[in-house]
């Protein structure tokens, strides 16, 4: 490799003028912000860490601290901006915390924004190095999993005790000389990277010691990769944020979530104190939309022997029953896999928690049925993407009389849904949008010749079902569960345990 002393700026061609056919045995080279994603500012990301790990305190710590970092960025230097911006997000934070961040938030909004012609260069070497000044513990998880890249270098965070101290270790952050500095030492003197990729002038040190190099210059037409192409698709995601927060967003989120907090509980005490045919009304009034689809069934009728029906739902939120519920205008009671207790107190309709035996379950909801109409979500988890999880069979073996129905729902600032934070927040963080939305589809009840009584197998019967869900909504099936989400984003199977559960545990394991 050359010497990173004093070197000259030439002039490099463009990302458009890079051939791409015949690199499978080449080395490529490439920064992040700015050349591998379209937008050139890393604010965006570090926000996201310092609300999802510290919320709303930390992020307006960050805000506070943003305009420093901005006019060091510029004005002074790109090492001391970004210093700023590691300090105020990190500081004594656990690294367990960040690591987790960026294993199961970030990765969705990395890869809402690659920039297409990078990633048609660098998709096509077989060695892929990322060379960042962002922190390597933000963006490791991200492109070793959903890029394949073989080896990334970034800045590194110093730690204490398991918590990041808001410094950074030597040689400080990668930026310039630093940067050509720490590739020489990941590759060693002799080895000459093949391509070399960035888009600022503090990347040319490194450019210049790689055989080729190509500038990837801002333009604002250039649209980021649509998700159909992405190399491998983000079914599960966490956090509360739906939008990618630049510091414009952010500052509007600090500003909204006082006054989102408080419409929330008068929308949440709406449905849980209102009669459930004045709630649809009431949610209209609120700024909540519902738009109900299809011809619903009458309810059960004890005096004609007509039985309840099992509402089959696909599952957006926890709070899916309750818009099926204020769709039919009576309350439709909720079979739930895991729920915090708080959701059980405010919940407007009865919820029934199963308690993971097949035989205890299945008694317990055929004696509802023979009471009236029950909903189940049977992925047993949420999707926030447009896939539809893995059907449990369950309910196709208790009766034959099952309603599918497709459940939508948008939301413009926070999602309703955790895999790692209190579930608890799941029905507040929903209402917090300035203007959240259901769609209720009734779909045709299912025919006979088509469920267990026609002899069909419970699980032909659940995956029939599931594609015609899925259908509905546009939707990809998949074979994922319940466990294998939580344990891709959280590490755990996603099982919410009740005190007396918990008691009931210990007492076991005494004896």
């Amino acid at each position: 490799m050359a010497k990173t002393g004093s070197i000259k700026h030439p002039k490099f061609p463009t990302i458009q003028q890079c051939e791409s056919m015949g690199r499978e045995d080449q080395t490529v080279v490439a920064d992040m912000d700015g050349t591998i994603l379209v937008g050139r500012s890393s604010f965006p990301y570090f926000a996201l860490v310092a609300f999802e790990v510290g919320g709303i305190s930390r992020l307006i710590f960050l805000v506070l601290a943003s305009p420093l970092a901005g006019l060091l960025y510029y004005f002074i230097s790109e090492s001391a901006g970004i210093r700023v911006l590691v300090f105020a997000t990190f500081v004594g934070m656990k690294v367990s915390d960040i690591e987790s961040v960026a294993r199961a938030v970030l990765p969705k909004f990395y890869s809402s924004d690659l920039h297409p012609e990078t990633w048609r260069v660098f998709s096509s070497c077989g060695k892929r190095c990322v060379l960042t000044a962002n922190p390597r513990i933000m963006v490791e998880a991200f492109l070793k999993e959903y890029l394949s890249v073989d080896m990334v270098i970034g800045t590194e965070i110093c730690t204490y005790k398991g918590r990041a101290t808001g410094f950074v270790n030597e040689p400080g952050i990668l930026v310039g000389v630093n940067k050509a500095k720490a590739l020489q030492k990941a590759f060693g003197s002799k080895f000459v990277p093949h391509i070399g990729l960035g888009d600022r002038k503090t990347d040319f040190p490194f450019m210049y010691l790689c055989k080729e190099s190509y500038i990837v210059r801002p333009e604002p037409g250039v649209k980021p990769m649509s998700q159909d192409k992405l190399p491998k698709p983000i079914v599960f995601h966490d956090g509360r944020l739906v939008e990618k927060p630049g510091p414009l967003m952010a500052l509007m989120i600090i500003l909204w979530i006082p006054v989102g907090f408080l419409l929330a509980c008068l929308r949440i005490a709406a449905g849980a104190l209102l009669p459930m045919p004045l709630v649809y009304y009431a949610f209209w009034v609120l700024g909540v939309r519902v738009k109900v689809k299809g011809n619903s069934p009458p309810p059960a009728r004890k005096s004609t022997g007509q039985t309840g029906v099992l509402f089959i739902c696909s599952h957006r939120t926890l709070l899916d029953p309750i818009f099926l519920s204020t769709a039919l205008g009576r309350p439709i009671p909720a079979v739930t896999y895991s729920l915090s207790r708080l959701s059980e107190i405010i919940s407007p309709i009865k919820t029934v928690r199963l308690s993971r035996d097949r035989v205890t379950d299945a008694n317990m909801i055929k004696k509802f049925l023979e009471k009236g109409d029950l909903v189940i979500c049977p992925e047993g988890t949420t999707c926030r993407e447009p896939f539809l999880l893995r059907f449990s069979a369950l309910f196709a073996e208790l009766t034959n009389e099952l309603v599918p129905v497709a459940m939508s729902n948008k939301m413009s600032m926070f999602h309703g849904t955790t895999a790692r934070g209190w579930k608890g927040m799941d029905p507040f963080y929903f209402f917090m949008n300035p203007s959240p939305s259901y769609e209720v589809n009734f779909l045709n009840k299912w025919p006979y010749e088509l469920t267990c009584k026609a002899g069909k197998s419970s699980h032909d019967v659940a995956n029939y079902i599931q594609r015609t869900i899925a259908a509905t909504l546009s939707y990809e099936c998949t074979n994922f569960t319940r466990k294998d989400k939580y344990m891709a984003l959280a590490g755990n199977d996603g099982t919410v345990t009740t005190k007396s559960e918990l008691a009931s545990k210990k007492m076991t394991t005494s004896c």
